[in-house]
């Protein structure tokens, strides 16, 4: 509801949130909420990371204040990726606690994928999001209800900055700079609240499932993103006054939490207001009957990659049918149910999905990279799609994993450049639904009905396969080609500057190949562009040194171009920034080289004896069979 409604509304909270207040003192009624849940159920998310300590006990307090508040609930605990015994905690209570549905993410993906996580194996019509170290006493929430049914709001959060508040010695630092986040979120993106960081908001279920599924933040501005997309929407927000009494002192924000979340909260305003991407999601649904899915992995041995992305098949909302691995010989793997290996001898990509394709049995093929670790619904995403027999494909974005090691990082950093990627950086950072006409297969779903009319992949071709068989499926066949920033995965990089540059150089003169060839996806300015820099330079050098007139003019070209790569690199951290500008001038300069040469040749490239794949130092079968045994486990 837009700002007018939540004025309404506001002017019906003073009675609610005086008998509030009056509750959180006295033990609170829960009337409202017994009326307003009826025969339905309450579902508490408790998002939780290296708290074994204290977990069991929190959960056991949750559990005892619904209980005697007589009120049918459900508590989903989503331990983040914790490095301590709180998965260990969680299972042993939910052997005694019928009403504990613990869920354990294998890596701590941030606060917002763990609730988008816990909810989706939720089932209550009305959703409590409880920080798990209860700074926040579950007993308040008795007038979250009062002020929801009084208000009749979707959503009501608690505030710090309530009038009613009682918050336990809370610094004058800490107030203020809630208080300029508030007038920048007010500005920028509208919402009607002074406070959207508070550990405890209670939300119909409909708000929830419309506001998830279009989220793209994971961590520091995950509630402001879920927030301003449910506001945007039209459903009406309250706030409530807390209690809250914090374990310890109250530290300063660090300055990097800060910066991303400046960045983050940048990002969401020009999402909703400039780019549309929220209003853009279209309302999809699954096919009925769901479609099969096999997910082809080609990849040239086991290696600590291709157990990530196995692991994280495993944990998809939606399972996939068959996982068909495709390694050049026998890897020895202990493979998890429905997984199964076809060695292919030493071939190209495209040789190995057109064996897997001949062995495969789903309707829909997803393409999966081994070093790519899927979003646990990043088939769910797709399929939805797939009840439009004019889609043929989707795909989504590669983006870089959090706790990718430094100089890969910054090949992700290079990637995800405009100045780098251009258009194409969709493929790097998650953008608005839109048509494509060429994309990658380290994230592609295709029709294996569309794949079989067409003859598979061109095996001559890598790489590059991917982007003929997209050329042919738009161009050939007329059909369309999806991309959904949520059906991502998290792709590792090859780390700046040797296995960076040379992956670039393979992309480069593949690319000059096809724009001779296939111009109707390839012969475009973009893909000359970096080749224009390189003969520029090189020419101009030349030029201006037989031409002193010209020397001027060619050191002005230089000035802009160093100028808009260094401010387009920019980090807080000096290292981070002279290293991504560098990685971006070679890799123009490297991308440009091999575009030309590529453009001039004869035939596509030879198949490179190495590609950087952490596979070609992989471990023995039996060490990593061991690995994967315990990754099951």
């Amino acid at each position: 509801m837009q700002s007018g409604h939540f004025s309404n509304a506001r002017s019906g909270l003073k009675t609610a949130a005086s008998r509030s207040e009056s509750q959180i003192q006295d033990g609170a009624v829960w009337v409202s909420a017994r009326r307003m849940i009826g025969d339905g159920c309450l579902s508490i998310l408790m998002p939780a990371r290296n708290l074994a300590s204290a977990i069991a006990e929190n959960v056991m307090h949750v559990h005892q204040v619904f209980t005697e508040a007589r009120l049918a609930h459900e508590i989903v605990v989503i331990d983040d990726g914790s490095t301590d015994s709180t998965a260990d905690e969680i299972r042993t209570l939910a052997g005694t606690m019928p009403e504990l549905r613990p869920v354990i993410l294998d890596r701590n993906a941030g606060k917002g994928a763990a609730l988008k996580r816990g909810f989706e194996v939720s089932r209550g019509d009305f959703v409590l999001l409880l920080d798990g170290d209860l700074d926040l006493p579950p007993s308040q929430v008795s007038g979250f209800f009062d002020i929801m049914e009084s208000a009749n709001a979707d959503m009501v959060i608690g505030s710090k900055l309530h009038p009613r508040s009682s918050v336990s010695a809370y610094p004058w630092h800490r107030k203020l700079a809630s208080l300029l986040y508030f007038m920048i979120v007010k500005t920028l993106i509208g919402l009607p609240v002074r406070d959207t960081q508070t550990g405890i908001k209670l939300f119909r279920r409909k708000v929830l499932e419309y506001a998830f599924p279009r989220l793209l933040v994971k961590r520091f501005a995950f509630d402001l993103e879920l927030l301003a997309v449910a506001h945007e929407k039209g459903f009406s927000i309250a706030e409530s006054p807390i209690s809250l009494r914090p374990e310890g002192k109250w530290g300063r924000i660090p300055l990097r939490t800060g910066f991303q979340v400046a960045v983050d909260t940048l990002a969401i305003f020009y999402r909703l207001r400039i780019l549309k991407y929220y209003q853009s999601i279209p309302d999809t649904s699954m096919p009925e009957p769901a479609p099969a899915v096999s997910v082809l992995i080609a990849c040239p041995a086991n290696s600590p990659y291709l157990c990530q992305c196995l692991a994280a098949l495993r944990t998809q909302t939606f399972p996939p049918d068959e996982i068909i691995i495709l390694p050049d010989s026998p890897t020895g793997m202990d493979l998890p149910p429905g997984a199964r290996e076809i060695p292919t001898g030493r071939a190209r990509p495209g040789r190995k999905r057109n064996i897997g394709l001949a062995a495969a049995g789903g309707d829909i093929i997803a393409f999966i990279d081994d070093d790519a670790i899927p979003d646990p619904s990043w088939i769910e995403q797709a399929l939805r799609y797939f009840s439009n027999e004019s889609i043929a494909a989707v795909g989504g974005p590669a983006v870089t994993p959090i706790d990718e090691p430094f100089m890969s990082q910054l090949s992700g950093r290079v990637f995800s450049s405009r100045l780098v990627s251009g258009r194409h950086r969709c493929r790097y950072v998650p953008t608005r639904v839109h048509e494509v006409d060429d994309f990658p297969t380290c994230n592609l779903f295709v029709r294996s009905a569309v794949l079989r009319a067409l003859g598979g992949f061109k095996e001559e071709f890598w790489p590059g396969e991917d982007t003929h068989l997209c050329m042919q499926i738009r161009h050939t066949l007329g059909k369309s080609i999806i991309y959904d920033p949520r059906v991502s995965v998290a792709h590792h990089r090859r780390p700046l500057f040797g296995p960076h540059l040379r992956q670039v150089g393979r992309y480069g003169f593949q690319r000059g190949y096809f724009a001779r060839r296939f111009g109707s996806t390839s012969l475009r300015l973009e893909y000359f562009l970096p080749s224009l820099v390189v003969a520029g330079a090189l020419s101009g050098a030349l030029s201006s040194f037989l031409v002193p007139a010209i020397r001027a003019p060619y050191l002005a070209a230089w000035v802009i171009y160093l100028a808009a790569t260094f401010v387009s690199s920019a980090s807080l951290s000096p290292v981070r920034w002279l290293l991504v500008w560098a990685g971006m001038i070679a890799t123009h300069f490297v991308y440009g080289t091999r575009f030309a040469a590529g453009f001039l040749a004869g035939a596509p490239q030879a198949q490179p004896s190495s590609i950087d794949h952490p596979s070609e130092n992989a471990a023995p079968a039996d060490s990593a069979a061991e690995e994967m045994k315990r990754d099951r486990t």
